[in-house]
Parts: C-alpha cells; sequence; structure tokens
C-alpha cells in the first residue's frame, strides 16, 4: 500500500482509512472514526465464523493476511507472534459480545423486577473427526461458559417468589408409628394377704390323694389354683427371704440360720444381691416392705406364738442379738415361735427401725386390724405358729401335726379376712408353703422360671441335664402350688398354663400395689408376673375401689419381660 504525501511524515507501515480518509497507527486494525477495519480477517478467524471477506477488492480471501516487512519488524513494529490463536480469539469475542447482552438485561425494566439467573453461553464444539471408538477427551470450547452471575440484590429474593407454589415439592411426609397394643388392666387390688405354710408338696396339699380336703377341695372351688408355682431354693429361711426382698441364697439362710450373725462381708453386688454369708442382710438390701414405704403404703407381718417368749424377751419384733445362738430355732413348752418363720427380722433396714416393734407383731393383733379399711395394712404377711403351719413335725408330745392339724386355724383365719371391708373391695389372698419337703428319700428341688445360678452357694458336683421346657429337675424349692381367693379370681379355676415362682409373686405384688422396680431377682426380665390369665373374673365387685390418684390402665410397674411362650429349654 503507497503512503500519501499528506502522511505528515509518518513512518513507513502507518497510512488512511480507505472509506474516510483517518489515519491509522502501524499497529491499528479498526479506523476509530468510522469503525472499519483495516485489512481483511484472518483466514482461520473468518472459518471459524463462516465469514469471507477480501482484504483489498481483486484479491483472493486467502491474501489477507498481512506479513509485516523486515522493516517493520526492526523499527519496532509489532511481532509476528502477537496474534493469539483462532479459537482463542473467537472466544474472546463472544465473550464480548454475550457480555453486552448481559448488561444490557441486567439494567432493564425487567431486571428490576424479578430475580435473575445467571446467564450461560455455549459454543457448540467442532465435530470429531470419524475415527476408531476410543474414549471421549475432555471438551473445552463445548462446556458452558459462565460469562456473569446473579448480582446480589437477586439472591434476596425469597425462594417462594422464584419457585411456582405449584411446582414447589411437597415436604416429606413422616413415617406413621404402629400403636402398640395396651396391657390389660390390672384389679384394683389394695390390699394382699399372704398366708405362708410349712413344707409340702403340690400333691399333698391340692392333689386327689391329698388326706386334708380343706385344701384339696373347699379351697379349690372357692379359688383358683395355680398348679406350676415353685420354690427357689432349698431351705425355708432362704425361700421366705425370697419372697420377701428377691434375695438369693447362702449356706447359712439355706440351713435357716441357727447362728444369727451378720453378713462378713456386706457388699451388693451389680443385681442387688448381698454378696458372701450371713443372715441379717445389710441395710442397703431392698426389701417389699421398705418400697412400700417409699410409696406412702403399709405393712405389717402377723406371726404366731411371737409374743409366748420368755420373761424378758421382746413380744414384737422377736430376734436374738447378733452372733448368739438362735434359742427358737425349734418350739418350745408354751412357746410354738420359730425364728426363721419370721423373715422380716433378718434384714437390717427392718430391726434398726422403731417401725420393727409396731409392724412385727402377734397373730391375734389381726382380727383387730381387719374390722376397718383404713386399718388394713396394704400388705399383711401371716404365718401360724408351730402347733398350726401344717408341718409334720409336732410342736410338742401328742399334738396334732400335718395339714389335718393346720385345717381349723386356716378355716377361721380365711372366714376372718373374707369378711373384712377391705378384701370385699380389694382383696387379694395367697395361700403357699415355702418348699416342698426336704426330709424325704426323694425329695423334690425342682424350679423354673429361669431361676439364676446363685452366687453364694457353691456348684453343684454335677450339673443338671438341660430341661426341655420351664422347669428344671434342681436347683428349686419344688413344685408347691398356690390357691387364690379374691373377688377378681373365678371359683372353681384352675391355672396349668402359667408358671410362676416366689419370685414371680413378689413381681406380682409390687405391680398390683403400685410400687417401684422389684428388689433382687424379682426385677429378672424371664419371669411371668400375674396378668389377666390369673386373674380371670368376669365381674368385678360392684363395691370395688381404684386407689386414689390412679387410673384407668395404669400401673406403676411395667418391666419388659417374655411371654411363657416365649421362655427357652430352661426358662430363659
Amino acid at each position: 500500500m503507497a503512503i500519501s504525501a499528506d502522511d505528515g511524515g509518518r513512518k513507513p507501515g502507518s497510512g488512511c482509512c480507505n472509506s474516510c480518509g483517518a489515519r491509522l497507527a502501524v499497529d491499528q486494525r479498526y479506523c476509530l472514526t468510522c469503525g472499519e477495519r483495516r485489512g481483511a480477517i484472518p483466514a482461520a478467524v473468518a472459518q471459524w465464523l463462516s465469514i469471507v471477506e477480501p482484504a483489498v477488492e481483486g484479491e483472493p480471501a486467502e491474501a489477507a493476511v498481512v506479513v509485516p516487512s523486515a522493516q517493520e519488524e526492526g523499527e519496532g513494529a509489532p511481532q509476528r507472534g502477537y496474534m493469539p490463536t483462532p479459537r482463542s480469539a473467537a472466544i474472546a469475542v463472544l465473550t464480548v459480545l454475550g457480555f453486552g447482552v448481559l448488561l444490557g438485561g441486567l439494567t432493564g425494566p425487567a431486571a428490576q423486577s424479578a430475580g435473575i439467573a445467571p446467564i450461560v453461553l455455549y459454543s457448540e464444539a467442532e465435530p470429531p473427526p470419524p475415527a476408531e471408538p476410543a474414549p471421549e477427551p475432555a471438551p473445552e470450547a463445548s462446556e458452558p461458559v459462565a460469562v456473569a452471575e446473579a448480582p446480589a440484590a437477586a439472591a434476596e429474593v425469597p425462594l417462594e417468589a422464584a419457585v411456582p407454589e405449584e411446582t414447589a415439592a411437597a415436604p416429606p411426609k413422616k413415617k406413621a408409628i404402629p400403636e402398640l397394643p395396651e396391657e390389660a388392666e390390672l384389679p384394683p387390688v389394695q390390699h394382699v394377704f399372704v398366708i405362708v405354710l410349712a413344707d409340702h408338696g403340690f400333691e399333698e396339699t391340692y392333689g386327689p390323694s391329698s388326706t386334708a380336703t380343706y385344701f384339696s377341695k373347699t379351697l379349690p372351688e372357692k379359688g383358683e389354683l395355680l398348679s406350676n408355682y415353685y420354690g427357689v431354693t432349698s431351705g425355708d429361711l432362704a425361700n421366705e427371704i425370697a419372697l420377701l426382698s428377691g434375695q438369693g441364697p447362702n449356706p447359712a439362710t439355706a440351713a435357716n440360720c441357727p447362728e444369727y450373725k451378720d453378713f462378713a462381708t456386706p457388699t451388693l453386688g451389680a443385681t442387688g444381691q448381698a454378696e458372701g454369708e450371713g443372715c441379717v442382710y445389710p441395710a442397703e438390701t431392698e426389701t417389699l416392705p421398705g418400697r412400700l414405704v417409699a410409696a406412702k403404703k403399709t405393712w405389717k407381718a402377723y406371726i404366731g406364738g411371737i409374743g409366748n417368749g420368755q420373761a424378758g424377751e421382746p413380744t414384737t419384733c422377736r430376734h436374738p442379738g447378733l452372733g448368739e445362738a438362735d434359742p427358737a430355732q425349734a418350739p418350745r413348752p408354751a412357746d410354738p415361735y420359730e425364728t426363721w418363720r419370721n423373715p422380716f427380722v433378718y434384714f437390717h433396714s427392718i430391726v434398726d427401725s422403731p417401725e420393727c416393734a409396731e409392724r412385727d407383731v402377734g397373730l391375734e393383733q389381726l382380727s383387730a386390724d381387719l374390722k376397718k379399711e383404713t386399718r388394713t395394712p396394704s400388705l399383711s404377711y401371716i404365718v401360724p405358729d408351730a402347733c398350726h403351719d401344717g408341718s409334720e413335725t409336732p410342736c410338742e408330745p401328742g399334738a396334732p401335726a400335718g395339714l389335718t392339724a393346720a385345717q381349723p386355724w386356716l378355716e377361721t383365719t380365711i372366714a376372718e379376712i373374707e369378711a373384712s371391708p377391705a378384701y370385699k373391695t380389694s382383696g387379694l389372698i395367697a395361700i403357699t408353703s415355702a418348699q416342698a419337703r426336704q426330709d424325704l428319700p426323694e425329695p423334690d428341688t425342682s424350679a423354673c422360671c429361669g431361676t439364676p445360678e446363685y452366687p453364694n452357694l457353691p456348684a453343684p458336683e454335677v450339673a443338671p441335664p438341660p430341661s426341655s421346657g420351664p422347669v428344671k429337675e434342681s436347683g428349686g424349692g419344688g413344685r408347691v402350688g398356690m390357691l387364690l381367693l379374691s373377688p377378681f379370681v373365678a371359683p372353681g379355676s384352675v391355672n396349668e398354663t402359667g408358671y410362676y415362682n416366689h419370685f414371680s409373686f413378689l413381681l406380682s405384688v409390687g405391680e398390683l400395689l403400685e410400687v417401684t422396680l422389684p428388689p433382687g431377682y424379682a426385677a429378672e426380665p424371664v419371669l411371668t408376673a400375674f396378668d389377666s390369665t390369673v386373674f380371670n373374673s368376669e365381674e368385678a365387685p360392684a363395691d370395688a375401689t381404684v386407689p386414689a390418684g390412679s387410673r384407668p390402665g395404669s400401673r406403676a410397674l411395667r418391666l419388659p419381660r417374655r411371654s411363657r411362650r416365649e421362655q427357652g429349654p430352661n426358662g430363659r
């Protein structure tokens, strides 16, 4: 291109715009006056944009690329490498154009009245040449290029304004929790009368061959017979202590404590069991009487012959001194009291309290307390003296013995209780034996209901054979049975499906009288408490009362425990 005379001495390579004549610098590609491009678009860019523009009229497009002369390069003209690659130039041009469109949209009226989403510009990638199948390379220009983000003001628009109501996702629904079936309501028993007799097995007492017809015929016709009820160990005192506190036996209690001694190491294990050997349990040992007092309820032990001691001996809460031999291990002349028949005096929490003298009393006080319901305790523990407890050993030479001798006393006592206001409205009488007879050639030592391995007794020399049901051949006090009399049980009924023991009964009394968790082994989850299968009366008494503060179907104690059908081969 020739340099005109009016360039004013500009260096070679400068010139003027062909359209308007404005002066152009050496490296200027566009006229600042009219905007016309100086020379043709590079061929690569023109091919990318699918544009063909001739550089000069009459010249082919391929000649549009201008190569500076050697002189221009030597005098500071732009170097050959100043031009970016064609693809980069195309992306830059599109970016500038897109930014202009975005800027106009953000400042327009529509953008000022609604949220603006980010504008993304897509460019179409060149189709790859046909080749063998191969993993696709990472895309370059085909990826979306974000040229701007929404302004901060758009982020402040509430989500509900940006998402239409009909398209908004509904909140997830909560999974419905199935309702568990309610437990059957226990009857409103407020007064429990427990009568514990001497050693007799079920067949001796209630079997068809029993000679004591009051036990085998009269009482079962009046109430309900639990045929599968068991003692928990060997020894009268050990079973009576279990019935009162859930404590397992130790060698001293299994022998009826001939010496009234303390525990050598008064410590309690994880299950609340007193560890070691002894007769008088530590004050920390939990008992049913203690739980009743904490629940503001009452208890009383009516012990036959307790007031017939020698001169100077107490007439209530009677027991030897600590470390002394027990003089009342067997009946004495005119004194049919036996200490081991009174389990209450083997707990420091009871004997060390002034309440022991007031509540561990003679049997003669029962008649007076039955006259008014307000005087009748929540728990009445009743034990006849050695002359009327059904023992096969006479209380004195020539005196009658056995269940036949116990019948007249029991018949009179039962009639007194049944006539009381407390029994008529909310009473339950439970009659059982401490254990089956252990003085026979083949004593009954069977057990049931998951009887634990007692840590205070030595392990048996020969392991008992495994059982196929809830009954074990050894480790317990034998099958003794229990007879229930109550307005809430059906007369003449027999329960042969339930399996219970002294721990089960302690658990059941706790539920009925609404005390806190049962003590000791009575809290074992394998035990089955008395339920609607036991309280099977179709109609409650018309004058039955509900404890104050209670609500229907509510009982303080509800422990998770498996039913009889879920017990394993050993009752566990």
